[in-house]
């Protein structure tokens, strides 16, 4: 049986990456504030 999770790096970068979030106003907000809370890395990927 397959497992659930098949990962591939660019959809991941896509999807969850600094540009996908710079790309929506709702994406930039999360970005502020993960600055603001002072995150080391601010997108997980």
């Amino acid at each position: 049986m397959k497992r659930q999770y098949q990962p591939s790096k660019i959809r991941r970068k896509r999807q969850h990456g600094f540009l996908a979030r710079n790309a929506k106003k709702s994406g930039r907000a999360i970005l502020s504030n993960r600055r603001r809370v002072g995150r080391k890395r601010l997108t997980p990927v």
